[in-house]
């Protein structure tokens, strides 16, 4: 869909008319792009009987697909000649991520300026199987309406109403790399829908933001139309951390030489730590079985 064929809502619209706008806009362009978490029975799973009733094995290939942490598995991070004596590129770690997280999507938050876009960009391409959302993109073209337009339009209360709807609809798809707005977490009724996946904050200091965004050019930011647009920055921060420190990593950025490559270089071997210290409960289950020399499943 164009951004041209698309309504322009008035500048009296109310904000929840601009949001039922922008959802059927939203799941019309992702049904055919995404595909919905549905809750089908898999065909491959083993049937067993466990204290006379019959159940699934979640240990079988359709849960397990044996991939483990490539950076505890020095052989896979290295090339290695093929038969015919060419040298193979070696293993991407995030193409890991994708059979290791199950579909689940990772959101990505933190202050305007942080990098979620281009960082969680590279991630998704990197990672193959999984699709890049930026929720900031998705409102401007359903709306065709800049961010600034939109809050001198609706105030930010209506800016933040619209975007907690489309994350309404975005959860409920999988295997998406999502970037949202450094002021989404402010909602608590968002945070529900954030913790259905692995959730990052991209936590650079106030200065390395202000000189992005001046490098960049970037001076439209609504809420830093003001004096002092680094104080700004730095009060949003102090309102915000608490809420951002909920997230599941933190990816420190205290470096104005930590480029977009090495930002996601260090996401993808933190969501593989991630993992690892995380595991899913039937796998504890299966090791402290095992620990105690139990048979897992007769």
């Amino acid at each position: 869909m164009s951004r041209s064929t698309l309504p322009m809502p008035s500048a009296k619209a109310s904000a929840s008319a601009v949001a039922v706008m922008m959802l059927a806009l939203l799941s019309s362009s992702l049904t055919s792009a995404f595909q919905p978490l549905q809750q089908t029975k898999p065909t491959t799973l083993q049937t067993r009987f466990a204290g006379g009733f019959e159940w699934e094995d979640p240990t079988s290939e359709v849960y397990d697909q044996g991939v483990e942490n490539p950076f505890k598995n020095p052989d896979l991070m290295i090339s290695k000649e093929t038969t015919e004596g060419d040298e193979a590129m070696k293993i991407d770690p995030a193409r890991l991520l994708g059979p290791r997280l199950n579909g689940a999507n990772l959101y990505f938050i933190g202050m305007m300026g942080s990098g979620k876009t281009a960082v969680g960009d590279v991630v998704a391409r990197r990672m193959g199987s999984y699709n890049f959302l930026d929720t900031d993109e998705i409102i401007e073209k359903a709306t065709n309406m800049t961010i600034p337009e939109i809050f001198d339009s609706e105030g930010e209360e209506g800016f933040r109403n619209v975007e907690s709807q489309i994350l309404a609809s975005v959860h409920s798809y999988v295997r998406c790399v999502v970037s949202t707005g450094g002021g989404l977490i402010t909602k608590l009724e968002n945070w529900a829908k954030l913790q259905s996946g692995v959730v990052i904050w991209l936590d650079p200091t106030p200065e390395i933001i202000y000189e992005r965004l001046q490098n960049n050019g970037d001076n439209d930011r609504p809420l830093l139309q003001c004096d002092d647009p680094l104080q700004k920055l730095k009060d949003l921060l102090q309102e915000r951390k608490d809420k951002y420190s909920q997230a599941d990593l933190r990816i420190e950025i205290d470096s104005s030489d930590m480029d977009t490559a090495a930002v996601a270089d260090q996401v993808v071997r933190e969501l593989h730590d991630f993992i690892d210290e995380n595991p899913p409960a039937w796998k504890l289950a299966k090791a402290k079985a095992q620990s105690e020399g139990l048979d897992w499943v007769q």
